[in-house]
């Protein structure tokens, strides 16, 4: 059954393309310790994750033979290293030489580029933030002072 799972949610092609881009794991040391788990099984759970929109806390990590902890550590290792936009790229490419996209019909998505702060201006523009107003314990006299006598 796990085996099926990471085939449903990793399939063949997918992992020809996605599994050159994984960064190699470290070595590590000689000793005991489990074996690492499976690079195909853990994309599958994120894949799975993605697809279906559950939290961490909720993701089925046993059905795919490793644990929630593996897969969100691995997640922000590939995150960090890069990967999903290599994997991006690397779609793209293989769907633009078999030409399977139509580059007159594309489009940006804001939720997918970010916008810069500020963007591009030529000059500062006024603030239209409102003015701070008075307190309501304001005086144009002196303060008042108690003293001992």
């Amino acid at each position: 059954m796990i085996e099926d799972m990471v085939r449903t949610w990793a399939p063949d092609d997918f992992w020809q393309v996605a599994q050159p881009l994984i960064p190699v794991p470290p070595p590590r040391p000689q000793g005991g310790g489990t074996p690492r788990a499976s690079d195909r099984a853990v994309l599958a759970a994120i894949v799975y994750m993605v697809q279906a929109g559950c939290s961490w806390r909720t993701l089925p990590a046993a059905m795919f033979g490793t644990s929630r902890a593996t897969v969100h550590r691995r997640f922000g290792e590939w995150t960090n290293a890069g990967l999903w936009e290599r994997l991006h790229a690397a779609f793209l490419t293989r769907l633009n030489v078999v030409s399977e996209i139509d580059w007159s019909r594309a489009m940006v998505d804001s939720i997918a580029v970010r916008a810069e702060k500020r963007g591009m201006r030529r000059g500062q523009t006024r603030s239209t933030a409102a003015n701070r107003a008075q307190r309501s314990t304001f005086s144009a006299t002196a303060p008042v002072s108690r003293s001992r006598s």
